[in-house]
């Protein structure tokens, strides 16, 4: 997913040192359509033959990037995809071949070696943009739409699955099928408040300690900031990575120091940590959400209209803790307050409800260093709530353990699926389309 920090960064510089696409030329009957699409509304179009014999197509709709592929046999259908969440302040593009650089994981890529066209729109802006997303994606169908497409289908991964949640529950006839990969499908109250919480108890208990996070310290606001000064901008990526590595290696040490003694002070640490924010004792659980929240809380205070999670009035409590250092905790740790506005917004872009009649493959990983499984278990309760069981078919994906960049350790990963898992995630959700009846538990 486009959200994990190190990872987007790693991405961004890759993408700098990286050359273009070979260059091929298209058929006659591709640049009939390529002309349909400038007609259909598309400027900018760059048209790219691939060496399947399909072509990739890059432009601009309404001013908004969009990349996708053709196949050389299109069978007149398409498959959207909307992306996570990336970082403040970093680019705004999509790729122009969603297949040479699937940002899916393999979604895409499975769909259009069955002759669908693939492809996503760029959102207005970086890091919080649900409501650009849903609004640039149904853009880019109803694009396709006036190129005579015929059906859709919908995917998203983490920031991407509530943009799918918020789309087949608001649009509720644009799509025929619908997957959300390790999605927010439960709302942002929640996910901000996970992420919240954890950056609180980890400032209660490493303060005054080696391990404590640099910069500013107030949990409503950024510790650090995720872009250069004024002047500084040629050097953005160097600078985030320097922010990053700052507040990695500091969680970092702290992991290391509780696994080299696990009865020591660091281990009581974690553990307590982790059981007061509800969340694995794990390197990445603890490092991408909290880098996550520490760059990222001035951007979404813009984007809800204010503050959208508040701890006032909550009552932290651990089975680790006796009841003086319950008192004591509770009395310490920062408390902020929401605000209405922000709130209200966040129900609107999006705050799922269960009630949608689009089929919808939903899939997570019980341990995800950066989207909690709670974010699945919500959308499954408001589903049975509404008593919308025959619309969802919800999966549980193995967790997968890999490297965190720069660190020496290894943590739960985000979106943890492999290309193999991404094609049934396909597989399944086109058949259930085709032949009208919800698959059955262990087809993953």
């Amino acid at each position: 997913m486009r959200a994990r920090v190190s990872v987007a960064i790693v991405a961004m510089l890759l993408a700098s040192c990286s050359s273009g696409p070979e260059r091929r030329a298209i058929t006659p009957a591709q640049r009939q359509l390529v002309d349909r699409m400038g007609r259909a509304g598309a400027a900018g179009i760059d048209a790219n033959g691939r060496a399947d014999g399909g072509m990739s197509v890059a432009g601009t709709l309404a001013g908004r990037p969009f990349g996708i592929a053709v196949p050389a046999r299109w069978n007149g259908q398409a498959v959207l995809f909307a992306n996570g969440y990336s970082i403040p302040g970093s680019p705004v593009s999509v790729p122009a071949d969603p297949v040479a650089k699937d940002p899916s994981g393999g979604f895409l890529t499975a769909a259009y070696k069955q002759g669908f066209a693939v492809g996503q729109s760029a959102f207005d802006k970086p890091a919080m943009a649900v409501k650009s997303g849903v609004a640039n994606t149904l853009r880019l169908r109803g694009w396709f739409e006036r190129l005579g497409t015929t059906r859709f289908y919908l995917g998203g991964a983490s920031m991407g699955g509530n943009i799918v949640m918020a789309l087949i529950e608001q649009h509720p006839r644009a799509f025929a099928g619908a997957m959300s990969a390790c999605g927010v499908t439960g709302g942002w109250d929640s996910e901000v408040g996970s992420l919240v919480d954890l950056r609180a108890a980890y400032r209660y208990y490493t303060r005054g300690t080696k391990y404590a996070l640099p910069g500013n310290p107030d949990i409503a606001a950024n510790g650090v900031s995720p872009t250069p000064p004024t002047g500084l901008g040629f050097a953005r990526t160097p600078w985030l990575f320097w922010q990053l590595k700052k507040m990695s290696g500091v969680m970092a040490d702290l992991f290391k120091a509780a696994r080299a003694k696990p009865d020591g002070p660091e281990a009581r640490m974690v553990a307590r940590i982790a059981s007061v924010a509800k969340a694995d004792a794990d390197p990445a659980s603890f490092i991408f959400p909290i880098m996550t929240a520490m760059v990222s809380m001035e951007d979404m205070r813009a984007s809800f209209g204010g503050v959208v999670y508040g701890n006032v009035g909550k009552v932290y409590d651990s089975p680790l803790l006796t009841a003086r250092e319950k008192a004591d905790l509770n009395a310490g740790i920062q408390r902020i307050a929401s605000d209405a506005p922000a709130r209200a917004f966040a129900v609107q872009w999006h705050r799922s409800t269960g009630r949608f009649t689009t089929p919808l493959v939903a899939v997570h990983n019980r341990h995800d260093g950066l989207v909690f499984a709670q974010q699945a278990l919500l959308l499954q309760q408001r589903v049975a709530a509404a008593g919308n069981d025959a619309h969802l078919f919800q999966l549980w994906a193995p967790s997968l353990q890999k490297d965190i960049p720069g660190t020496g350790l290894k943590g739960w990963a985000h979106c943890g699926f492999t290309p193999r898992q991404a094609a049934v995630l396909w597989n399944t959700l086109h058949g259930w389309v085709d032949s009208g009846r919800k698959p059955t538990a262990g087809v993953y």
